[in-house]
């Protein structure tokens, strides 16, 4: 099990920490801020140039899930991991791919007062070494709550245990975190758990559209960027009822018709994945009833939107976009195409 702290810089969450794991029987601390340290002296300069926070490296992220998962497995027990997580896709990405790997998650958020956040932020100190140091130490602490804010009105507090620290210390914190954590106050988290592949797999996607031909993207909780309704193909099951299947699952919506293959493209390993056949499949038309049953946000997806192709170039990833191209010229003609990494053989 995990106990991930949230919260704003400043609201004292490390300190907590280390007070809880003398709380929690047989835990561990676990701070992803060392693997961020580890990756300034892995990656080049100007790599990490290209980002301002350490979390927008996708390397960042995978190293956090893998890490806490080899502690776990070493260690056992429970690990509390003190991390801000402000962006609830990356929240998704690293919660998602723990529960993938059978590891319950109970998000708790330590929440003092913005009054007392910004009070810790004036007294802040900056590296001795740095110009103006402590200016940009504190500067960034304030950007920081601004966000935090905004992560507050929009999902944080929807999705952890909040507790109000403000009155607290980290040792009553921590008591009250324990208190919450053994009593099932505390909620693993409800995020669908998608073992990660360990062979090729095949995966069957299906296109929906709108009135206006739009074809309809999902935004799954469990992984980062769009996608098309669909997924990995069980063993024994039909590829094209597969794709019945997840769009039920995932959107509420129930197909008649067993879609018509649109393309077939062999997505070669690139590791860590290990690639494998993916379909796209025509699933015709939705009327406006139709669209408006879609269910959702829920465990799955945490978004859906109808898009132009254009549209579609900005949110899929290069090769999927290009499968969706390709879909969309085979529908035109009324052929399927075979391709591979995107491109049309034969």
């Amino acid at each position: 099990m995990i106990v991930w702290m949230n919260g704003a810089s400043g609201a004292g969450k490390t300190t907590t920490a280390r007070e809880l794991i003398e709380l929690i029987p047989n835990s561990t601390l676990f701070d992803p801020e060392d693997v961020g340290a580890a990756l300034a002296h892995l990656l080049p300069p100007k790599h990490l140039a290209e980002v301002s926070d350490v979390q927008d490296l996708p390397i960042w992220r995978r190293l956090v899930i893998d890490t806490a998962a080899a502690l776990l497995a070493e260690l056992g027990g429970t690990l509390v991991v003190p991390m801000t997580l402000l962006r609830q896709e990356y929240r998704d990405e690293i919660f998602g791919g723990l529960a993938a790997r059978r590891i319950p998650v109970r998000h708790v958020l330590i929440a003092p007062a913005e009054t007392i956040l910004r009070e810790r932020t004036a007294g802040r100190e900056g590296p001795p070494d740095l110009p103006d140091g402590r200016t940009r130490v504190r500067q960034w602490a304030y950007d920081h709550i601004e966000r935090y804010r905004a992560a507050l009105a929009s999902w944080l507090t929807a999705d952890a245990y909040a507790v109000d620290s403000g009155a607290l210390t980290p040792y009553e914190t921590a008591v009250r975190i324990a208190e919450a954590v053994g009593s099932g106050a505390v909620p693993v988290c409800d995020i669908v758990q998608t073992p990660e592949p360990t062979a090729e797999t095949v995966a069957a996607g299906v296109l929906l559209f709108d009135e206006r031909d739009r074809v309809l993207l999902v935004d799954p909780t469990y992984k980062a960027g769009w996608e098309f309704p669909g997924g990995v193909v069980e063993p024994g099951e039909a590829p094209a009822r597969a794709g019945m299947r997840e769009v039920a699952e995932e959107t509420g919506i129930r197909l008649n018709d067993v879609p018509r293959l649109l393309v077939v493209d062999w997505e070669p390993p690139a590791p860590p994945g290990f690639g494998g056949l993916r379909l796209l499949f025509d699933g015709g038309r939705l009327d406006s009833a139709d669209a408006r049953s879609l269910v959702l946000p829920g465990p799955e997806l945490r978004d859906w939107r109808f898009v132009t192709e254009q549209e579609a170039a900005a949110l899929l990833p290069p090769v999927r976009y290009e499968r969706l191209r390709r879909a969309l010229r085979a529908r035109e003609r009324g052929a399927a195409l075979y391709l591979e990494g995107g491109v049309p053989v034969g």
